[in-house]
């Protein structure tokens, strides 16, 4: 909008007076104002101010009414802080547009409040979807698929394109197997990780429900249009011993059981992961025949010892619910103590024996990658376990989080393996 500048005074006295030599002239500019009263007295300026055009019209129309009333000159401009945008009734005001200016930090405040939610929403899927699992599964799957590469040329966008096609669908269904033991085990979950989501009510059965089957789903329907043999067999097979571990029906639970919800484990976490997505680079990826390298096979049994120490060491910290409600452990048989040494020295045995696999490549660098890697890994694992309170919760929990991060570190030398 066109405007005048006008500089802003303070309020003068209500008895001076002044005279306005030509209509005309004051709309041109502001220097016809005559006041002699003006001139003897300096008050203090907070600045310009911007009056419309409009305004002024009406000013002037309203003298040239012939109206005896004298108006102040307040009458004429607006308080100084109502144009600078500055505190008033309806709170800062735009000079320019007259429109409120609280409606940015209102329209502010609700993008943050949008953001909340849906920060807090990724929070709960997050802890729902046991991320420690699903780090396992993301670097098992590529440490495996790199297993069938046999040349530098086989690193390419066919290489990058079956390794998602083999991880997507194998998170979706490390999700439905994480979902559904949490949906089987909400009162014991309630005493050992009251903070998981269903647990806590965060989620509610139904939802928790509507979450396991979708992505279920979603996994069977993805390894059937991708079309490989062994990706959607390992997705089967996953998907049967997850479902006979958790759900609470007769002849099932193995979890119950405690040589058999081990052997589940490792199953999945030592043959199937390692074989099947093994085959599905080499077959369906590269076209190739069926071939079981020497880094596969010792990939197979080094994890094999790891799955079981995982399904032993998971236990210990869990021992109170699952004392209260009959899951016969080998913690609840044998006791934290002796059921954490053998998870120990299970895992020393393992990497005496990667020791002695990587002294005995012909590849020079291979050797010594393999070798100091676990030598360094063994060392790590002796020194932590030498410090641990078994007593308490949170140092076995902090320590069974620990054993995961070794899998993940032999899940990075196991391509070095040659």
């Amino acid at each position: 909008m066109d405007s005048l500048l006008l500089g802003a005074h303070s309020k003068p006295s209500s008895h001076l007076s002044c005279r306005i030599v030509n209509s005309f002239d004051f709309y041109k500019a502001t220097k016809s104002w005559r006041c002699d009263a003006f001139k003897a007295v300096q008050y203090p300026s907070v600045g310009p101010v911007q009056i419309s055009r409009s305004r002024a019209r009406n000013v002037l129309s309203n003298y040239s009414s012939g109206s005896s009333q004298r108006y102040p000159i307040s009458h004429f401009v607006k308080s100084s802080d109502e144009f600078n945008g500055r505190s008033c009734k309806n709170g800062p005001v735009n000079a320019a547009s007259g429109q409120s200016l609280e409606s940015e930090p209102e329209e502010s405040g609700n993008s943050k409040s949008t953001q909340k939610p849906l920060q807090t929403a990724i929070g709960i899927f997050y802890r729902f979807s046991r991320p420690h699992t699903v780090i396992g599964t993301t670097l098992s799957i590529i440490s495996v698929s790199l297993l069938a590469v046999e040349r530098l040329s086989d690193v390419s966008p066919l290489f990058l394109t079956g390794v998602l096609e083999a991880i997507v669908p194998a998170l979706l269904m490390n999700i439905y197997i994480v979902g559904l033991n949490q949906l089987s085990d909400i009162e014991i979950d309630k005493v050992n990780k009251p903070y998981l989501p269903l647990a806590s009510g965060e989620y509610t059965v139904r939802t928790g429900i509507m979450i396991v089957t979708s992505f279920a789903a979603m996994s069977f329907g993805l390894g059937w249009v991708i079309g490989s043999w062994p990706l959607f067999w390992a997705l089967f097979v996953s998907f049967i011993l997850g479902t006979a571990y958790s759900i609470d029906l007769p002849f099932l639970r193995w979890k119950r059981f405690a040589l058999v919800a081990a052997m589940c484990i490792l199953a999945v976490r030592a043959v199937i992961v390692q074989l099947a997505f093994f085959l599905h680079m080499q077959t369906f990826v590269y076209r190739r025949p069926v071939f079981f390298t020497r880094p596969l096979i010792f990939a197979t049994a080094f994890m094999s010892f790891f799955s079981v120490v995982i399904a032993l060491f998971k236990d210990i910290p869990d021992i109170v619910g699952d004392k209260i409600f009959g899951i016969r452990s080998f913690t609840v048989r044998l006791g934290q103590e002796r059921v954490f040494w053998i998870c120990v020295y299970l895992l020393e045995m393992a990497y005496a024996v990667a020791i002695l696999v990587g002294s005995s490549s012909s590849s020079p660098w291979s050797k010594l990658v393999t070798v100091l890697g676990h030598v360094i890994l063994a060392s790590v694992l002796w020194l932590r376990a030498k410090s641990i309170d078994l007593k308490s919760k949170t140092a076995i929990t902090s320590f069974y989080m620990f054993i995961w991060q070794l899998f993940y570190a032999e899940y990075l030398l196991i391509p070095l393996v040659r």
